[in-house]
């Protein structure tokens, strides 16, 4: 639906912007929750992609780019977020509920999409905290498993609360219409930094020792076998780009694909 005020503020909705409403909001811990809007008939987008949202909440609202975590068939559109205080936009997003109104932008873009990857036979998705995102909408999407024969998620996060959005989607998937079948060719490998878990330590220190390797029983990653996505934050986006390079990937883009690609989209 457009808009031309929002019903709850009464605050003018901009041009060229989705006045979309809210249909549920799931809160995870204190810093995190996920949250599914309307879908407008018109939004197409590749799983993957992220989109600029905001609040119908002033005259000019605060646009942040959000990874849109459901794939392109969903008929909804599902974004999973941090909740900072003092934050533009987080501040009062982290309060919306069921009919409250959110605003999209109506271009989406993004370079995690398997348009910009070369086919390979294994994927690496290695995320950070609500860098998970756009790998909710990539492992959902039946055109990554027929692109590659491995899909392998990892997920690190600072405590086993925040793990959860995760594992509830990975347990989900096997349930999924479309890609349930295909869900075995899925392994979510999930570590921790600051609490005791099966798994600890930083993605980029467990592939330098070879453990992630040897625990998930596949090869060191090489270019001719292995592709890679990397979402999170600015110094994790960095470090693991210089660990892929140093196992000789290439850094690709949507009109040059290669062996793996980096997101630079960030909330605030």
């Amino acid at each position: 639906m457009t808009l031309d005020t929002a019903p709850q503020t009464g605050f003018p909705i901009p041009a060229g912007v989705f006045a979309e409403t809210v249909t549920e909001v799931q809160h995870y811990t204190d810093s995190l929750f996920r949250f599914r809007i309307t879908r407008p008939a018109a939004f197409r987008f590749r799983s993957g992609e992220f989109v600029m949202i905001g609040l119908p909440n002033a005259e000019k609202p605060v646009f942040r780019a959000y990874s849109i975590a459901s794939p392109s068939w969903d008929e909804e559109i599902e974004f999973y977020s941090i909740k900072v205080a003092g934050g533009p936009l987080t501040e009062h997003l982290q309060k919306i509920q069921v009919g409250d109104t959110v605003l999209m932008r109506r271009k989406p873009t993004g370079t995690l999409v398997n348009d910009a990857l070369l086919p390979g036979k294994r994927l690496w998705m290695f995320a950070t905290g609500t860098g998970i995102a756009p790998f909710a909408s990539i492992i959902r999407d039946p055109e990554t498993y027929e692109k590659f024969d491995q899909l392998i998620l990892c997920h690190t996060c600072r405590t086993a609360g925040e793990l959860t959005y995760g594992r509830d989607l990975v347990t989900a998937l096997k349930a999924d219409p479309l890609v349930g079948e295909m869900a075995g060719n899925l392994t979510l490998y999930d570590t921790l930094t600051r609490e005791d878990w099966p798994r600890t330590g930083r993605q980029t220190d467990l592939m330098a020792s070879g453990k992630i390797f040897a625990d998930l029983g596949v090869p060191t990653i090489n270019p001719d076998d292995d592709r890679g996505m990397i979402c999170g934050s600015i110094a994790m986006l960095h470090d693991t780009r210089a660990a892929l390079e140093g196992f000789g990937l290439e850094e690709g883009a949507n009109n040059r694909p290669a062996t793996f690609v980096v997101e630079k989209a960030f909330v605030d």
